[in-house]
């Protein structure tokens, strides 16, 4: 029989390790839980409808050079990860995140909140926001270098967005340009950089059939910046929203959507076919969207009229996709 010294010393040690490995393994989970909230799904709709259509247009030119297509939507989505959580640091540190009362938190707003919730340190979103950067800017960079130059300003802007979109001392999201690069970003750069990359060409067609998705997905951010409002403000983050008030502020939301799908109805102008405008495919989950910010801007009511207003955005995407390749 053991002593009673040495049970106890037994019992101590098996219990420590039990617990350290229940604690690695709780400290795992957190991290793929922060990683998975970085990368966000259902926000990567936006750049994935974008590639889409950046893709459709290609493909109705008829050479298209598809071994790039997958480094290019791999960087893109790295670089969208990297921006969030260099985003979360930033907006942290401001104390942003931490003013967002809980009955105003979103699943569209309010940030990622991997380090409010205790899912990553502050330090291992940064490390996160290295490593995306890295990995992001290396595919990048290898088109560069081995397939299309001109990428590279299209890259450049996309990555000083990314990160100056909340880092100082540009800040753009807190000097009321936020929506602006947002507009640019989804729009414009990763319709026609898809495009560019895959036909080494970027006609003016291209550039016009990016533009309603731009004005649409800035309408989904202005939407998104009525639950932050109060504390945006208190932060000092000059958004549209903080800038013009909850009335101004959804009625530009209201005229966004119009001028978004004005431009579908223009797009045949450029010499595209008529067939795009089954974009417009986009346009009831828009204007139910629009109908319910200018009933109300409490944050439980305009939930679903954030999840419409994605919906819309990536309909719009798909119909004008579509109508390309029929």
């Amino acid at each position: 029989m053991k002593p009673l010294q040495s049970q106890t010393s037994s019992q101590k040690t098996t219990f420590q390790t039990s617990f350290e490995a229940s604690y690695e393994d709780t400290r795992v989970k957190k991290l793929l839980l922060g990683t998975y909230r970085l990368s966000d799904p259902k926000i990567s709709l936006a750049s994935i409808s974008a590639m889409f259509l950046g893709t459709s247009a290609a493909t109705m030119s008829g050479q298209v050079d598809w071994l790039w297509l997958l480094p290019a939507v791999l960087g893109i989505l790295l670089l969208e990860a990297a921006k969030n959580a260099s985003g979360d640091v930033f907006d942290y540190d401001s104390g942003t995140d931490l003013a967002v009362a809980e009955e105003d938190r979103s699943p569209f707003s309010g940030g990622k909140r991997v380090i409010v919730d205790g899912l990553m340190t502050r330090r291992e979103t940064i490390v996160a926001a290295a490593v995306f950067y890295t990995l992001g800017i290396t595919a990048g960079l290898a088109i560069v270098f081995l397939h299309e130059p001109k990428i590279f300003i299209i890259g450049l802007i996309g990555v000083t967005f990314a990160y100056f979109y909340n880092a100082p001392p540009i800040k753009l999201s807190y000097r009321g340009l936020g929506e602006v690069a947002v507009a640019v970003t989804y729009g414009p750069l990763i319709c026609c950089g898809t495009y560019l990359v895959l036909c080494h060409n970027l006609p003016v067609t291209v550039v016009a059939l990016s533009v309603p998705l731009g004005i649409l997905i800035a309408a989904f951010l202005v939407i998104n910046e009525f639950p932050d409002r109060k504390a945006d403000l208190d932060a000092g983050k000059m958004n549209l929203v903080v800038h013009l008030g909850d009335q101004k502020a959804g009625q530009l939301y209201v005229v966004m959507i119009i001028l978004a799908f004005f431009a579908v109805l223009l797009l045949p102008q450029t010499g595209l076919p008529n067939t795009v405008w089954l974009g417009f495919i986009g346009l009831p989950c828009g204007a139910a969207s629009a109908r319910r910010v200018l009933a109300t801007k409490e944050t439980a009511s305009l939930i679903p009229a954030q999840h419409w207003m994605l919906i819309s955005f990536v309909l719009t995407a798909v119909g004008l996709g579509i109508g390309l390749l029929i």
